[in-house]
């Protein structure tokens, strides 16, 4: 078996794949019926500073490796970091006496081979060579908190911080398949307050992309985070009262996150999810599409393939406000009994479960002004406090601040309220604008929700 020393970056693809392979007779040679086996390996390198010093320059370099064994109906994962043959031989056994201890599973079990993806893989363009030295993002840090400071009102800073890093990662498996790819990411953000006492109030901002050359200019990154946290002094209560509440697009997404955890296979199967017999039912709007794109050219979540070495293609969810599909892997379309999505994610030391990739809602046909212009009372929603959300029943309530909305304008800013709801009218009276960008995994446009309890004082 090849040797791989601890702490590297691989650099020969044929030669991770190698290490998986062996691994996974050895494990075959000693009594597993299958197995897999998966290799993550990365560096990453940030730079931070605060009020103009520099407080953190962290490298960090490592590797795991995962094997899965399943004996009969049984399986068991075990990880290590230490590729030494010894360390390897050991792993092999820990799995397989892992496996013995454990109560079948009638779900569990790797795709047959001629399920597997045969390739050729796809190309999402998800890797940058491009490896910026510490000069590079020690600059981009400052350039993004002065900027920041720079802004009239801003009183204080919590740090800046710029990074990069790189993911590589190979899977094997006895049933024939193996593939690997690599990730890259670079970012840039900042954090600042404004004002004094007890009038102060915090924002951020960031950029984070696959690419160098997409990632936002650091001065303009630090002046939207200042200009954000200055729009916010002097903020208010309002009474309770129930109003339409208006989603930014950086916290838009919450609510498509929140319909992928409700169709997630897994739930469904249990029986946790508000959504396990709503298949082929309307639950948005007409109109109103969800899709998840594993295979969007440098998207955030981008992958050839998925956590089960199966073809990952593009899923709509929501089909002209019609749910379609859910998120599956195998061990959840079998227990439902129906075919895998291809949505496969698992870790070194974790079995596969399923998962998002890239995940948006499509634009509708308004712009944010048209979806605002009507409300007379409302609530402009920035941010978002807490996680009050009950997956079995659909229950939504949110901590939230903002800016409220008079007569189809954004007036005065407020803060420390709640805004509550059920998740199934929610989705019923969700009304998407026309300026979807991709900045985040998860991505949204404006969205418009009627009928909603806001409470303040």
């Amino acid at each position: 078996m090849p040797k791989l020393p601890p702490q590297t970056t691989l650099t020969d693809t044929d030669e991770a794949l190698t290490l998986l392979d062996d691994l996974v007779r050895i494990a075959e040679a000693r009594g597993a019926d299958a197995a897999d086996a998966l290799l993550v390996n990365g560096v990453s390198l940030s730079v931070a500073q605060r009020l103009g010093r520099q407080e953190k320059l962290e490298r960090a370099e490592g590797n795991d490796l995962g094997l899965r064994v399943l004996v009969g109906k049984k399986q068991a994962i075990a990880s290590s970091n230490d590729w030494t043959q010894d360390s390897l031989d050991e792993l092999v056994d820990r799995a397989l006496a892992m496996a013995a201890a454990v109560p079948d599973d009638p779900y569990c079990g790797l795709p047959d081979a001629d399920e597997v993806f045969a390739g050729p893989l796809i190309d999402p363009d998800i890797c940058d060579d491009t490896e910026p030295d510490v000069a590079t993002l020690t600059a981009r840090a400052k350039i993004c908190e002065d900027a920041a400071r720079a802004v009239e009102g801003v009183t204080n800073s919590e740090g800046a911080e710029a990074s990069w890093s790189l993911t590589e990662i190979a899977l094997l498996a006895s049933n024939g398949f193996a593939g690997s790819y690599a990730v890259s990411r670079h970012g840039v953000g900042t954090a600042v307050v404004a004002g004094n006492g007890g009038g102060m109030e915090r924002d951020y901002e960031f950029s984070s992309t696959v690419f160098m050359d997409d990632l936002d200019d650091p001065a303009e990154v630090g002046e939207r985070a200042g200009v954000r946290a200055t729009s916010r002094l002097g903020a208010r209560k309002v009474e309770t009262v129930k109003v339409p509440v208006v989603y930014d697009p950086r916290v838009a997404g919450s609510l498509v996150g929140h319909l992928a955890s409700a169709a997630n296979g897994a739930a469904v199967a249990r029986g946790t999810s508000f959504l396990k017999d709503s298949m082929d039912q309307q639950i948005f709007a007409e109109g109103v599409g969800i899709v998840d794109n594993p295979h969007r050219s440098r998207g955030l979540r981008s992958k050839p393939f998925d956590g089960e070495g199966m073809a990952n293609p593009s899923l709509n969810l929501i089909e002209n406000g019609v749910l379609k599909n859910w998120v599956l892997d195998l061990r959840s379309a079998r227990q439902l009994d129906l075919q895998t999505t291809g949505r496969a994610a698992r870790g070194a030391s974790s079995p596969p479960a399923p998962a998002v990739t890239n995940l948006y809602m499509k634009s509708g046909p308004p712009s944010p002004r048209d979806l605002i212009k009507s409300i007379k009372n409302g609530f402009y929603v920035v941010e978002l406090i807490g996680f009050g959300v009950n997956m079995i029943t659909g229950d939504y309530s949110r901590g939230a601040a903002g800016f409220w909305i008079e007569n189809g304008e954004v007036t005065y800013p407020v803060s420390e309220m709640t805004i509550a709801g059920n998740l199934k009218d929610m989705f019923r009276n969700m009304s998407p604008a026309n300026d979807l960008e991709f900045r985040y995994g998860t991505n949204a446009p404006t969205i418009r929700v009627e009928g909603m309890t806001v409470a303040g004082s």
